[in-house]
């Protein structure tokens, strides 16, 4: 069967399981790690035109730049302009400031997964796959990378065996953890919805 009938079967089923994991560090500071997190609900791009964006704090946004415009080496402050301008969904401001700030400490995997979630934010999946990678090859055991891969696999490219595969590294890198349970749920739901739509389940464990 078509991978977009798929898609649109298991889009309600994974989506409120493990979206909520895809901004990285920032859902990270708005709830903690626990499995109730881990079934929390972030828009996706198409959806967050439906509601108003939560507002800058401008302020802040103006310290931390010109802190940022004094230390030209600080991925710290530079990562926080990031953060801040992501929990405003202003995007494309975020990738200047993560593309910065990684650009200062390549070896830095959530600065390059952060990016990666805002790359796809925009609208450019293959490009936040590929960031991914660079992630995944700081840290092949990134559980915060392997289920933004996923979400991207699945919703950005509706390659649902290859989310199935990100997914499953997650359970086996992290077991018993919030993280794994989503991925778990995840790759459940995947092969529920591919048995509704009458095709064949995503390999798997």
């Amino acid at each position: 069967m078509q991978a977009s009938s798929i898609t649109f079967a298991l889009g309600g089923m994974v989506f409120g399981l493990v979206v909520g994991w895809i901004v990285g560090d920032q859902q990270a500071r708005r709830a903690q790690a626990t499995a109730a997190a881990a079934q929390s609900v972030t828009a996706a791009p198409a959806q967050a035109e439906t509601r108003q964006a939560p507002a800058l704090d401008e302020q802040k946004a103006a310290a931390l730049r010109s802190v940022a415009e004094q230390d030209p080496r600080n991925v710290r402050v530079r990562a926080e302009l990031a953060h801040l301008y992501f929990d405003a969904e202003r995007y494309q401001d975020a990738i200047g400031w993560y593309e910065q700030a990684f650009a200062l400490d390549s070896k830095n995997a959530d600065v390059s997964t952060d990016l990666g979630v805002s790359y796809y934010y925009t609208n450019q999946a293959d490009k936040a796959l590929a960031q991914f990678d660079k992630s995944l090859g700081i840290n092949p055991a990134h559980v915060k990378t392997l289920l933004n891969q996923g979400i991207v696999r699945a919703f950005g490219k509706q390659d649902m065996a290859a989310a199935s595969e990100s997914w499953q590294k997650v359970v086996d890198a992290a077991p018993g953890t919030p993280e794994a349970a989503a991925a778990q749920r995840a790759i459940e739901s995947l092969r529920s919805a591919a048995h509704q739509a009458g095709g064949t389940a995503p390999a798997g464990k």
